[in-house]
């Protein structure tokens, strides 16, 4: 891996996964803590529109994302909060709605169409170094929100009701929370893609929820295993010549599912 270094385009793909690893390792927390992992997966894929639509103006694609995805996860939130529509129908609509704004903006767009395959399904090896910054400020911002909110959050993510009762505007939180989450999937597009953000939202914090006894640890072993896993495979996927987003999301895939094996082996032999 350190011989790879030489080559700039490997370096800032260390750079992104290493990034996009502290965002991970936050939200991460948040989504499986609060069980949201389904809105998070509506969110990314909703704002595939925002690609289209940059791709349509002839700009950045992250840079139409980042609007769409704070669109996306406002309008869920809102509908499911406010508008009496149930959660799951308002993440359908959005879903839908998102990815056919995308095709439709790509279909207008003028010349031959786009090479999706990155952005659908992530090509770290790809991140050029106008994208690090964006990622940079994204993180910086993101941690800044949550330790501002640290306490209101974590209210909450484990009692709603007390936290309103305490006179927290859960709903007004709850909506900063969904947008957080958007601009993590921004940083996470370019690493595994759209269709496989949830994975690596959900996976490494649910894995380091076995092994924390508080939402800070998690967060931080969270981020961890966010580094390790895209750096492994990154890594596999130089050597065998195949999808960086995917293995990435099969290396994760490949350790949550030794975790609980493990987990499971070790209660039966208590068992015993």
């Amino acid at each position: 891996m350190i011989d790879l270094l030489q080559y700039g385009f490997m370096q800032n793909a260390v750079i992104a996964a290493l990034l996009s690893s502290i965002a991970c390792g936050i939200i991460g927390t948040y989504v499986v803590v609060k069980k949201i992992g389904f809105i998070s997966g509506g969110i990314a894929h909703a704002s595939f529109g925002g690609i289209g639509l940059g791709y349509y103006l002839g700009i950045n694609p992250l840079l139409g994302l980042i609007p769409f995805s704070l669109a996306s996860a406002l309008g869920i939130g809102w509908l499911s909060t406010k508008a009496r529509v149930s959660e799951d129908t308002a993440i359908g609509a959005f879903w839908a709605t998102g990815m056919a704004l995308g095709v439709l903006f790509i279909g207008l767009t003028p010349g031959y169409a786009p090479n999706l395959f990155s952005y659908l399904f992530g090509n770290i090896l790809t991140v050029p170094g106008s994208d690090l910054l964006m990622i940079l400020g994204l993180d910086l911002f993101i941690v800044l929100v949550v330790g501002l909110w640290y306490n209101e959050l974590l209210a909450l993510c484990f009692d709603e009701e007390y936290a309103r009762v305490s006179g927290v505007r859960t709903t007004a939180l709850y909506l900063l929370l969904l947008c957080l989450i958007a601009l993590t999937v921004v940083i996470l597009v370019r690493v595994v893609g759209i269709v496989m953000v949830i994975a690596l939202l959900t996976i490494p914090a649910a894995i380091a929820r076995r092994f924390s006894r508080n939402l800070r640890s998690m967060m931080i072993i969270a981020s961890l295993l966010c580094a390790l896993f895209t750096l492994s495979g990154l890594w596999i996927s130089w050597v065998l010549d195949v999808a960086s987003g995917a293995s990435i999301i099969m290396v994760a895939a490949a350790s949550f599912l030794a975790v609980h094996l493990g987990s499971m082996v070790k209660a039966g032999g208590r068992r015993g």
